[in-house]
């Protein structure tokens, strides 16, 4: 890379694409990379501000800045996933179906650590849709060492950065339990919160069945919906330590592995997690599901429906950015919620 006058550059192959901004109608590239400059070119450039120009030369040790970007691109791009264009040295993914996107940060960080290199990401275990951004990548210079982009590739590892997997789940039962609802004492308004945050990932509710507090029904109901081989199996009601509140106990009875009772979030602190030995998660919903916008039921379930086992060290991790601020206008999933 060489910098001339631009008066000067007539013949000379640009090395970098030049902006131009017209405020209130345009900006973007109005000369790419590789191309000739010619007589006419001098006022537009001119009036772009561009006095100098770097014009390319031949250097085997460097690689241009929208070459490193495809390289950093190779990086991070997996299956489901559409790269752009590389623009100005910068190459954006974007989600090519609905799912849960994950990022192997310790991988992300140790590249990014790398001078002159940029990664940057959604949080990891963000669920999204078709159509939005994923990664965007970029070198910081024009020019950058070939070295550099080597040592990138071996931090990075021979699996991509990110993946994005497409929710595999489609159908849940319900379990409610609770003398009052089973007796008609109140209406239940869980079911019709849960039934719906369901569907925002594709898994339609089978089964419904209303259980008073006994242990023995909740267990049964449990088996029950296990046996008619639905997705997912998730119980309301009764998640407290109350004398009446036996689903915990239920979900461990059912023949359940209870990975926690418990989470380090508010609101949902009371969650139950199990899974059956065939992988069939069940989950017991705390109250504050039927009434808190973001809770941890809307932080497992983007991972549930996709078919990622949930451990407790899963769980003991989401302390950190686990407690809800309650805004009055609430914008999870686009706040800290959940992302520590």
């Amino acid at each position: 890379m060489k910098l001339i006058r631009t008066e000067d550059a007539v013949g000379q192959v640009l090395c970098h694409d030049l902006t131009q901004i017209i405020p209130g109608v345009s900006k973007g590239p109005r000369f790419r990379k590789g191309h000739i400059v010619t007589e006419e070119d001098i006022p537009v450039l001119l009036s772009m501000g561009k006095d100098h120009l770097y014009i390319w030369e031949k250097d085997d040790t460097m690689y241009h800045e929208n070459d490193a970007a495809e390289i950093l691109r190779q990086i991070c791009q997996n299956d489901h996933m559409k790269a752009s264009e590389v623009k100005e040295g910068k190459i954006e993914l974007t989600a090519e179906c609905e799912g849960l996107f994950q990022v192997d940060v310790e991988r992300l960080d140790a590249v990014n650590d790398i001078d002159q290199i940029m990664i940057a990401t959604r949080h990891t275990n963000s669920p999204v849709k078709k159509g939005e951004k994923l990664a965007g990548t970029r070198v910081i210079p024009l020019v950058i060492k070939k070295e550099k982009m080597e040592l990138a590739k071996e931090r990075a590892g021979s699996e991509p950065l990110c993946r994005l997997l497409p929710y595999r789940l489609k159908t849940a039962g319900v379990v409610t339990t609770g003398n009052e609802v089973f007796y008609g004492r109140i209406e239940d308004k869980f079911t019709p919160v849960v039934e719906r945050k369901l569907q925002a990932y594709g898994i339609e509710m089978k089964e419904h069945w209303i259980v008073g507090d006994e242990k023995a029904d909740i267990v049964s109901a449990i088996r029950e919906m296990k046996d008619k081989g639905l997705d997912l199996i998730i119980a309301t009601g009764g998640m407290s330590v109350d004398p009446d509140d036996q689903t915990p106990g239920a979900i461990r009875e059912a023949g359940t592995e209870v990975v926690t009772y418990g989470a380090p979030v508010l609101p949902g602190a009371m969650l139950c997690l199990a899974y059956f030995p065939d992988g069939t998660p069940v989950m017991g919903l705390p109250g504050c599901v039927m009434y808190a916008k973001a809770t941890i039921f809307d932080l497992l379930l983007p991972r549930v429906a996709a078919g990622i086992p949930i451990s407790r060290k899963d769980i003991t991790t989401l302390g950190h950015g686990g407690l809800c601020l309650g805004c009055p206008e609430c914008h999870y999933p686009n706040c800290g919620f959940g992302k520590g």
